[in-house]
């Protein structure tokens, strides 16, 4: 049996994950440096941004794992084309953040294709092979070439982590449990400015027998 072929038995709740390397896509989303970095749109929006960048190192220990295992990348970009054609009223006036989507900030235009801030943080960057979804939504799926690139590739299993844990990460994992999926998310490879929403969102993710996918530890997915 060949490397990609072979089984991966990952210990996880509510009960063992099982997929093969080629059949697995390793999806990291949104770990951008507007959500992740001091004067970007999380900031702007109140929020300690430390909290998320605790999740950089346990994401780049899996995205080594995932590399090294043969596993389909994938990193999405929560963003907008710089005319904002693609971000309704609805979402760019909602709250009452210093900077809203489209306006100057430290980091070039918030969430805007192309500027600065909307850039993977260094730790994480896409390597050749690697894909770049840029999603103008919440979930992975709304808008993006995302499912068509699955189903050409054969992935029938999906690794997540990113940020953040309850809005992105959850909207895309609920996405893809509705398309067929099996999803695990790994838990410190994620993260929320509310670290109660977080674990409130493991804690449904996993409910009722994994109603949504499964949860496991970093050192439980890089041990399979």
């Amino acid at each position: 049996m060949t490397a990609g072929r072979q089984a991966l038995r990952i210990d996880a709740r509510p009960q063992a994950f099982v997929c093969r390397a080629d059949e697995t896509a390793l999806v990291l989303i949104d770990m951008q440096r507007d959500f992740i970095e001091p004067g970007g749109f999380g900031e702007s929006l109140g929020n300690d941004v430390s909290l998320l960048a605790r999740a950089v190192q346990p994401a780049a220990r899996l995205l080594d794992w995932a590399r090294a295992h043969g596993l389909l990348v994938v990193h999405t970009r929560e963003s907008h084309a710089a005319d904002l054609s693609d971000c309704p009223p609805s979402k760019r006036l909602r709250g009452a953040p210093s900077r809203r989507i489209g306006d100057p900030g430290p980091m070039g235009r918030i969430l805007v294709r192309g500027e600065p801030g909307n850039a993977i943080v260094d730790a994480l960057a896409p390597i050749a092979g690697e894909w770049q979804i840029d999603k103008p939504g919440k979930g992975a799926f709304h808008a993006t070439p995302l499912a068509q690139l699955l189903v050409e590739r054969g992935i029938h299993h999906l690794i997540l982590g990113g940020v953040t844990t309850e809005v992105c990460v959850q909207t895309t994992m609920r996405e893809a449990n509705d398309r067929g999926y099996d999803c695990l998310l790994v838990d410190e490879a994620t993260a929320s400015y509310f670290p109660e929403f977080k674990r409130a969102t493991l804690e449904m993710i996993v409910a009722q027998g994994g109603i949504v996918g499964w949860v496991a530890g970093l050192e439980q997915v890089l041990r399979a």
